[in-house]
């Protein structure tokens, strides 16, 4: 495969990688006030900390509601999406307000406009809107926007293609993520790229920066290896966590029910020296429903 590199390169890639990932993730978290706050304030100093995605709260009228909902359940901050009609203003007030940080974004354009595309017009626009979306997290006080950076579709977007392509734009907005203190984060998803833990390993360490790094989707990761394998693998590349599961059986179904081996997973996370976010992908829904989350999300990571 094109944009693969040499094994004693990989080595060397992933040393420098993992160490300079390591001490800009430090910087960043030591630069947010709030997010310092409440890790020293949350239930037994957690060291996997625990929020939800935005569009999965479907209780209280108000972005101040909405906050106020997930403090009283127990999550210990938000992650939100750009492009969004929320003014920065009223998320930091609501941050502010409940002490909930806001501790990154989803960039919601990028299975739309991909910097895989064959399209070069394309893959600049999916660009651009990765840098605002960059900005954005800047703006609500977060440290990463989470990216999946492309598509396998065909003869004209092939593997290597979206390996290659997504690269190089990529590359071209990392200045602009170190100027701003946010991370570009990749999740593996069902989208035809790098779905064995060696191939998203070898893509990051080819990007070879530490504000490149992995948003691991546990329940994702479980269709084609074990989940702990790939954290294994991957080690301090992961930056954070997507909570979901999967079964073979019944595909995505409710954290804890499926064939993810959370005792296996939480071992190898304490393994790697993992401690950050994680946040819940899954159905969201009312006060209960984000309720019983929060209870399987404490029971399977704690």
């Amino acid at each position: 495969m094109q944009g693969r590199i040499p094994p004693s390169r990989r080595r060397f890639l992933s040393t420098v990688a993992g160490t300079s990932a390591a001490v800009a993730a430090t910087s960043l978290f030591a630069g947010s006030k709030i997010v310092a706050q409440q890790v020293e304030q949350s239930p037994q100093n957690r060291r996997v900390l625990r929020s939800v995605k935005w569009g999965m709260i479907q209780a209280g009228d108000s972005v101040l509601d909405k906050f106020q909902l997930c403090k009283e359940l127990g999550y210990d901050g938000m992650e939100l999406i750009s492009p969004t009609k929320i003014s920065a203003t009223e998320i930091l007030a609501a941050s502010e307000t409940t002490g909930l940080p806001v501790h990154g974004l989803v960039d919601m354009k990028h299975w739309e406009v991909r910097l895989s595309s064959p399209d070069p017009k394309k893959r600049e626009n999916g660009r651009q809107i990765l840098e605002q979306a960059i900005r954005d997290a800047k703006s609500f006080g977060g440290d990463s926007v989470l990216l999946v950076p492309g598509k396998v579709t065909g003869e004209e977007e092939t593997h290597d293609h979206v390996w290659n392509r997504s690269i190089a734009e990529i590359r071209k907005s990392i200045p602009l993520a170190a100027r701003q203190g946010v991370r570009i984060l990749i999740e593996n998803v069902w989208n035809g790229f790098c779905e064995m833990p060696d191939q998203l390993k070898d893509y990051v360490d080819e990007i070879g920066s530490p504000w490149v790094g992995v948003y691991f989707d546990i329940g994702n990761a479980r269709k084609f290896a074990p989940s702990e394998q790939w954290i294994q693998t991957l080690g301090s590349r992961i930056v954070k966590l997507d909570i979901k599961d999967w079964s073979k059986k019944d595909g995505f179904c409710k954290i804890g029910d499926g064939d993810v081996d959370w005792k296996a997973v939480k071992a190898a996370l304490m393994e790697t020296g993992f401690s950050g976010w994680s946040t819940a992908e899954v159905n969201g829904g009312d006060r209960d429903r984000l309720a019983d989350i929060a209870q399987r999300m404490e029971r399977v990571l704690g």
